[in-house]
């Protein structure tokens, strides 16, 4: 199958591969696991309850006991941190394969019927005149603060990147020979969809998840971090920065620490998205082995 847009039909070389060539992307699939690790496994890591309330251990500096210290209300932040990672990691992959499985089907639609495309990209453009946060905070202010509706105020700004990057693929899979060929002899379109079609959007895709993931995190600690996330009883990274900026001054590793593994975590899937580029893009890796 030849190349589209720039990717290649098949997935490139082998992940070995690529992290050889790439060792920023091999430092950002390890902190990406470090921080998925400590997601699934903050039972047992915690260092206590993450909601447990102790004012007599309230703002306590990082030690021995309180690895990152305690907040104003005496829980331990640690405890808060290793939890936040399951709640941005949740909605920053919900959020990237919801958009990216709704974008694909809304794409494909648009860029292979004619009418479709008229109706549809009129729709998506008119989402990516709103500003996403705007639609976020209004789609929680109207259904309520929970985890399920800030994973669908977020997807809903990304649908019309993912439709317009799969649009943009099938439009030049539609005229290539072989497609053409196809629609001659006679083939039906599902097949012509599925073995022609669909295999050219699936690098792109890959690429486009991470950074839909990546800014889905984001969103969601701005969103938290304005009281319009989740709600507060749910230790999420901007939840913890938004309670403690009163005490900055006072118990800076209050804010510090969610803060810092919210950047690690969006710079490690930045990082990956951008090795993943480099290698299934063919003039991108053309260029950086010559």
């Amino acid at each position: 199958m030849s190349a589209v847009a720039g990717f290649p039909g098949r997935a490139g070389p082998a992940l070995g591969g690529l992290l050889r060539r790439h060792p920023t992307t091999l430092l950002g699939a390890s902190l990406l696991l470090a921080m998925v690790l400590l997601a699934v496994f903050a039972p047992w890591l915690g260092t206590g309850d993450p909601v447990m309330m102790n004012p007599i251990n309230r703002l306590k500096t990082p030690s021995v006991e309180f690895w990152f210290g305690t907040d104003m209300y005496g829980r331990d932040v640690y405890s808060r941190v290793a939890y936040g990672a399951r709640i941005s990691l949740t909605v920053g992959i919900s959020a990237a394969v919801l958009s990216i499985s709704l974008g694909l089907l809304i794409g494909v639609m648009a860029g292979y019927f004619r009418l479709a495309d008229a109706i549809l990209m009129r729709v998506m453009d008119g989402l990516m005149a709103i500003p996403g946060i705007l639609i976020a905070i209004a789609m929680v202010s109207l259904a309520g603060a929970s985890l399920l509706t800030v994973v669908v105020a977020i997807t809903i700004p990304e649908i019309p990147r993912v439709v317009r990057l799969v649009r943009a693929v099938v439009l030049a899979v539609r005229e290539e020979p072989y497609v053409e060929a196809a629609i001659a002899a006679g083939t039906r379109l599902p097949k012509i969809l599925i073995r022609h079609v669909l295999p050219n959007t699936i690098p792109p895709l890959i690429v486009q998840a991470t950074y839909v993931c990546a800014s889905a995190m984001i969103t969601e600690a701005i969103l938290s971090f304005l009281g319009a996330g989740t709600p507060p009883e749910i230790p999420s990274w901007g939840n913890m920065m938004a309670e403690g900026r009163t005490y900055f001054q006072l118990a800076p590793w209050i804010i510090l620490f969610p803060g810092l593994f919210l950047a690690i975590t969006v710079l490690s899937v930045n990082v990956l998205g951008d090795g993943l580029r480099d290698t299934l893009d063919p003039r991108i890796a053309r260029r950086l082995r010559g």
